[in-house]
């Protein structure tokens, strides 16, 4: 990596840079690539290991999603996939279960509000501090099917899907909302088997 592929890698994941959807989604292609390689900006001044997610890791995930030029705006489908990758890339982890919680809670807001529902700011949808009962969608009315056959589809597709609270969480907010009829046109869409 040259010298300007580095300044303009660190640019990307500024949060003050951050402009859109878009470049958020960037950014958190920046985190993947760190977590995959261990190297690059986001594992600057520490010690990083290939394929390993840390608080640190997380904690930019976070700063990225909650930059305020996308505060105000629902997870996109692009910034989603992103958090799908840095979940897959990670083979290891050691952050608590940040990520996780994270990762959880932006999915859920992405697939809410893409179902035409509302959902808060991303500062108190994706806080650690914010149960995601509070603001997840409840109810069937309106929950967009095709969004909730795109999130079966990348959990089956990741590699890494072992986090069982992770998958009833998400499996519990976003299938949990839908009609038992919905549910059972998507036979194991989670292949939760607990």
């Amino acid at each position: 990596m040259t010298t300007s592929d580095h300044a303009e890698e660190i640019g990307v994941i500024e949060t003050s840079r951050i402009a859109d959807r878009y470049t958020a989604a960037q950014a958190l292609g920046v985190v993947r690539d760190g977590v995959i390689t261990g190297e690059g900006p986001t594992t600057q001044g520490r010690v990083h290991f290939s394929r390993m997610l840390d608080a640190a890791d997380a904690a930019w995930c976070a700063r990225i999603l909650t930059a305020a030029a996308v505060e105000n705006q629902p997870v996109s489908r692009a910034e989603a996939e992103a958090l799908f990758e840095i979940n897959d890339a990670a083979a290891e982890r050691s952050d608590d279960g940040l990520f996780d919680d994270l990762f959880a809670k932006a999915i859920v807001h992405h697939a809410a509000s893409a179902s035409g529902l509302p959902v808060p700011s991303r500062t108190v949808a994706l806080s650690p501090d914010t149960a995601i009962e509070t603001w997840a969608p409840t109810q069937a009315i309106g929950v967009n099917t095709e969004v909730l056959e795109w999130i079966a589809r990348q959990m089956r597709s990741n590699r890494r899907n072992n986090n069982n609270a992770l998958r009833r969480l998400v499996a519990a907010t976003v299938i949990g909302a839908a009609t038992m009829p919905l549910v059972q046109q998507l036979p194991n869409m989670f292949d939760l088997g607990m």
